[in-house]
């Protein structure tokens, strides 16, 4: 193919169609209209002698063909934009940049607060959103939605995602000040609780999904106990709430146990058994890694999580 004959502004539109898989939020992300934007899908129809796009109920979808594109498509224009970039010193006082961060509500407390006062102070004109998917999505996320950085546990990522170790997350044993049970066994505060206790208290499950067991449950079917989930909620606010407000107790990272312990009226304690430490990755789709305002941004919220880890709830001797 003779590239003096192909119009590479249709690359971009491209792009964001095999982003968004819809000509109107395309036309939108691109500040085009709507007409243009399938003016532009017609011309790359032509140009690639392929469809890419076909008709599915209410909206489309690539075809096999687009979606072998839409990688390399990407690592391409973040190339050029790169390029284009030079050698220009990015500066946060001056900067303009959007950027759209993916977390659960431990982050909200954990991150967002001590961010608020780096941008204030660093990058007053940069804006800064985040928002709550569904796990599974998060990977997905940073490729469908525009998020620029999702926070996320440690697993097996797809190659075009890019990861760094944010944090580390070991739980305790988080329960309302005076709790029954726990006074009449003499415990306070950074204690370890007995297995038999541990195995005899009702929980309360932080679970977006409503799941009835998580990694603590499995901790303890590896010593053969078990224990009662009484409930469920989706975030983890709703958690250290229904610890305070009842006799229900929770497995909770022992970050946000710390930092709202004392607003929620909480007693925390070890637990007697081993429930594997969580490896908090930052992750972000590779096309990025070079940009300097991201990497402005990853190292900001590294900074965070980073005080963060040294976080630790003392053992009593």
């Amino acid at each position: 193919m003779n590239l003096r004959g192909v119009d590479l502004n249709l690359l971009p539109v491209l792009d964001v169609l095999l982003s968004e898989t819809s000509t109107v939020r395309a036309a939108e992300r691109l500040g085009m209209s709507q007409s243009a934007v399938s003016a532009a899908l017609s011309r790359l129809r032509g140009v690639l002698n392929d469809p890419l796009f076909v008709r599915e109920g209410q909206g489309i979808v690539s075809t096999d063909f687009a979606r072998q594109l839409e990688v390399p498509l990407r690592e391409i224009l973040q190339g050029v934009e790169t390029l284009l970039e030079g050698n220009r010193t990015f500066d946060p006082s001056r900067a303009t940049d959007s950027f759209k961060l993916s977390g659960s509500d431990f982050y909200a407390e954990m991150l967002m607060p001590k961010l608020a006062g780096v941008f204030s102070q660093e990058a007053p004109f940069m804006q800064l959103q985040m928002v709550d998917l569904v796990p599974d999505s998060h990977v997905d996320s940073l490729d469908r939605v525009g998020v620029d950085l999702a926070i996320v546990p440690r697993r097996d990522f797809p190659s075009w995602v890019d990861f760094q170790t944010g944090h580390h997350s070991p739980f305790i044993l988080a329960a309302r000040q005076g709790h029954p049970k726990l006074t009449r066994a003499g415990l306070k505060q950074a204690d370890t609780v007995p297995i038999d206790l541990v195995t005899d208290l009702n929980y309360v499950l932080f679970s977006t999904e409503g799941k009835l067991s998580g990694m603590g449950d499995a901790a303890l079917a590896r010593i053969g106990r078990t224990r009662r989930v009484a409930m469920t909620l989706p975030v983890m606010s709703g958690v250290l709430n229904a610890v305070a407000n009842s006799d229900l107790c929770a497995f909770i990272p022992v970050q946000i146990a710390l930092a709202r312990a004392e607003a929620f009226g909480l007693s925390l304690f070890h637990l007697p058994f081993h429930i594997p430490t969580v490896e908090i990755c930052m992750i972000w789709h590779r096309r990025y890694t070079t940009s300097p305002s991201h990497t402005w941004l990853r190292k900001k919220v590294a900074g965070v999580l980073a005080e963060v880890d040294t976080m630790t709830l003392p053992k009593n001797v």
